[in-house]
């Protein structure tokens, strides 16, 4: 790998002061090496399960490989397709779990994983690569019917229509994504892109039905009868509001009402005093959104003292909102507010908004969700004035399409594959537990696996990805200090003088090949030599066709003498002694 350790005068004395202090081959030990493959935290801590390291060292290692950086990049978007369709765009929307499991973190930053699945899928979308069946997957009879065209229902679409199955996605609204398109803000997510992505599922034979409201459009009991198997993915579309006095009457949205109408292009009147609730990825958008809409205006641009503020309950360390995100947010001179919560809303006589009381708030013991519980300061209330009032602080599913007089109301849960309990009924996404979009498309593969267990009459097994690989079983020190590449970013004044333009530039191709060389491999060899070379009996040898994690074997298992120096100076931990 690029950045890994050379092989100088120093570590070429290491190396045969080690090999001198050995036995013979005549020594016996109970003591064997063994290859063993480990989990690597980036894969562990992924929703979708991703084969994170698979993709960055068919990258790092096509030379070893004998592949042109062309067909390395193309297999690695190949693997990662074998998860997630959405690479390009969950390299721009995701808040990367994977990176804080990260082993690199314990050496200087963990590798910037999300900025390099954006590179290998926008690498995708520039060469016009396509999406293809699984190899010795025919076409099958069997019509599955997916309800909801966001991430969950187009990934389980996806990974049907690579099976073979005849697939269509009904979606009420105008066009598929879901909270991708009407959630996710334009400069966070250029449509061009979800676009690009959702029209490679379109290409395996994935007919959209779109505008198509179920119960209003077409009757669920009717797709019931029509289709083999059904999954669910409804989304969770519908804000929830504060339940304070005053807040029935205009002025007021929720989050997801606000994001829908603006990513729609819907006219929006905010006035000049904004003001959102919540500290999610849903406030920091519609906060950023409403700056743009403010700064985009000609009417406001004449108006002086035009604010946008967020309002949290707890304090900035518990705020679950992407860091960058809310950064980002602070420079575009959002106001935000911590340890507030409003607790009534006062209008004027015609009944506009005027301003809202504001309670001080200070943290006390932890809640069920780990975070310090906010508790009112008694007696410490201010208002604030305000034009406008957004509130993000959750969403729900919109159940009524799918309940019926036959399976009554609230069904709609889901076992570890999706399965509802009901017969041909599958669910996933946002509308059984609410999260980031890459745990909808982890869970979309697992109903797709489950789905076509059940049409097949296969037998389902879980996944074992082995034992998760932590840093303690690694060499750290024996790689190259390399710090951490930084995506572009438009400065604050640029991206409020071109609101609509994206925001985050990703990496420069450079940067990206340099940070893809920054993985340890953790747990899967990546041909370093060091087992062949300690080992003075000769017990590996390489092999002829290599591939990732293929590199060398063992030969002679006989003449091991149980030194330990193939696993002490293995690495990345792929070798083991029993």
């Amino acid at each position: 790998m690029g950045l890994l350790k050379k092989k100088d005068k120093k570590s070429s004395s290491k190396m045969k002061a080690r090999m001198s202090g050995g036995g013979s081959s005549s020594q016996l030990s109970s003591l064997r090496p063994r290859y063993v493959e480990s989990l690597p935290p980036c894969t562990g801590n992924c929703p979708s399960g991703n084969d994170i390291r698979g993709w960055l060292t068919v990258i790092s290692l096509r030379e070893k490989l004998g592949l042109s950086l062309d067909e390395a990049c193309e297999q690695a978007w190949r693997l990662e397709m074998e998860t997630n369709p959405f690479p390009s765009v969950m390299g721009r929307v995701c808040p990367h779990p994977c990176e804080t499991g990260c082993n690199r973190g314990q050496k200087d930053g963990p590798v910037g994983i999300n900025s390099i699945e954006r590179f290998i899928g926008d690498y995708a979308i520039d060469h016009d690569l396509k999406a293809e069946p699984i190899e010795g997957e025919g076409a099958k009879d069997q019509k599955i019917a997916v309800i909801g065209g966001g991430p969950s229902g187009l990934s389980c679409a996806y990974h049907l229509a690579r099976h073979g199955y005849k697939v269509t996605v009904f979606e009420g609204l105008p066009k598929a994504g879901g909270m991708l398109r009407y959630g996710i803000p334009v400069y966070r997510l250029p449509r061009e892109i979800l676009d690009a992505e959702i029209q490679r599922i379109v290409d395996l034979g994935v007919e959209l039905k779109c505008d198509t409201k179920i119960g209003k459009d077409i009757a669920f009991e009717d797709i019931r009868k029509e289709y083999d198997a059904i999954y669910v993915a409804i989304g969770a579309h519908q804000g929830k509001n504060m339940g304070i006095p005053g807040e029935d009457g205009p002025g007021i949205w929720t989050g997801t009402e606000f994001l829908n109408h603006a990513n729609s292009g819907k006219q929006v009147d905010l006035g000049t005093n904004v003001v959102v609730i919540g500290g999610g990825d849903t406030a920091i958008d519609a906060a950023r959104v409403s700056k743009r809409l403010i700064a985009d205006s000609a009417a406001m641009a004449s108006k002086m003292g035009a604010e946008v503020t967020i309002l949290y309950r707890r304090t900035r360390a518990e705020m679950p909102a992407i860091e960058r995100e809310i950064e980002e947010a602070i420079e575009e001179e959002i106001k935000i507010e911590y340890l507030a919560a409003p607790i009534e809303i006062l209008r004027n006589d015609d009944g506009s908004l005027k301003a809202m009381v504001v309670q001080r708030m200070e943290l006390g013991e932890p809640d069920d969700s780990g975070r310090r519980r906010p508790v009112p300061i008694e007696g410490d209330t201010y208002e604030l004035p305000l034009e406008t009032m957004i509130t993000a602080v959750s969403q729900k599913p919109d159940l009524a399409a799918v309940n019926s007089s036959e399976l009554g109301d609230g069904w709609l849960n889901g076992d570890e594959w999706g399965f509802t309990g009901i017969d041909g009924i599958w669910t996933g996404g946002d509308n059984i537990n609410l999260g980031i979009a890459t745990t909808s498309i982890g869970q979309a593969r697992k109903a797709a696996d489950a789905i076509h267990a059940k049409l097949q009459g296969t037998e389902l097994r879980a996944e074992n990805n082995g034992e998760m690989i932590r840093a303690d079983k690694l060499k750290i020190d024996w790689y190259e200090p390399a710090e951490r590449k930084q995506r572009q970013v438009k400065d604050p004044a640029d991206r409020l003088a071109n609101p609509f333009d994206e925001v985050d530039l990703g990496l420069l191709a450079d940067d990206a090949l340099a940070e893809i060389n920054r993985c340890f491999s953790c747990g899967k060899c990546f041909g370093c030599e060091n087992c062949w070379m300690y080992c003075q009996n000769s017990v590996f040898g390489k092999v002829k066709d290599v591939s990732p994690g293929n590199f060398f074997e063992i030969k002679k298992m006989e003449m091991c003498d149980g030194c330990k120096k193939c696993w002490e100076e293995c690495p990345c931990g792929y070798i083991i002694g029993e």
